[in-house]
């Protein structure tokens, strides 16, 4: 992983919420300070995630697999992982989350002679107490917040970063069978997110009965339908909010029943308001 070159910063109460950069469009970091404050419910990205548990000690959920972790740990979602960090028994701790778009860090791999035969090569580390690592994520974080290092600086810590973290951790390419009719019903709702869509109609598009859709679905995506199709609007929701569109429009967009309902939605899912998301941009 890449040396530490300086000392890597803590989260502060003054550090961004999100962190953004035009010139990285593929990178964003998500810094919290006070983990307490924070609550997730079970979701997925569609975007590669990695982060570091800065202080304290939290949970961490990963598919079906609970773990408590601490400082020095890192943890990696793959896309599509349903995943969730939460406190324990109110216990302050603090985190950097990082979340990378897919299709780029796919390109990375390919350039590096991985995902020959498919478009993203699957980590099979989610947790890692590796020193070298954690100390690389965060000399990235503190790249980022710091406007020493210019655009080239951040982009190559960047791509420095990503690329040594296939070589030791990605492994075993994990590819997952699915039934090519459970696909069918997670492109039913890729493609109806917005609708107010039934289970019948999910079944008639995947040629599935419903109580076989619903067993197998959660066994294959760890969701229901219903958290799928609630993930798959609120993703939606932060690249309309990122590109400006106001709260209320977003919400009549991804076919939330009024703004209240998407904002409550929102938070569940991201741990921060619709209002929160859109002001913290660095």
């Amino acid at each position: 992983m890449p040396r530490s070159r300086s000392p890597s910063p803590e989260v502060t109460p003054a550090t961004p919420l999100f962190w953004r950069d035009p010139q990285l469009p593929f990178l964003e970091v998500r810094s919290v300070p006070d983990g307490r404050q924070v609550c997730y419910a079970r979701h997925s990205h569609e975007h590669f995630s990695i982060g570091a548990i800065t202080s304290g000690s939290s949970t961490y959920l990963s598919l079906q697999d609970r773990y408590r972790v601490g400082r020095g740990s890192v943890v990696l979602m793959n896309p599509g992982d349903v995943h969730a960090c939460n406190p324990i028994a109110d216990q302050p701790w603090s985190y950097h989350m990082l979340y990378v778009d897919t299709p780029w860090l796919a390109g990375l791999q390919a350039e590096l002679g991985l995902s020959a035969n498919q478009d993203f090569h699957y980590f099979g580390l989610r947790l890692s107490e590796d020193a070298k690592l954690y100390h690389g994520l965060l000399q990235l974080v503190a790249t980022c917040h710091s406007a020493a290092g210019g655009k080239l600086g951040r982009q190559e810590m960047a791509t420095a970063f990503f690329t040594d973290l296939q070589q030791p951790w990605s492994a075993e390419c994990r590819m997952v069978a699915a039934h090519p009719r459970l696909q069918l019903a997670a492109d039913y709702i890729n493609d109806h997110y917005a609708d107010d869509i039934s289970l019948q109609a999910i079944c008639s598009a995947s040629a599935l009965s419903s109580s076989y859709l619903i067993r197998a679905f959660r066994q294959r995506y760890h969701m229901t339908p219903h958290e799928y199709l609630l993930n798959r609007r609120i993703q939606r929701g932060k690249s309309l909010l990122r590109s400006g569109q106001p709260i209320a429009q977003v919400a009549q967009a991804l076919g939330f029943a009024d703004q209240a309902h998407f904002q409550r939605t929102f938070k569940r899912l991201v741990a921060a308001t619709p209002g929160q998301y859109c002001r913290s941009v660095g």
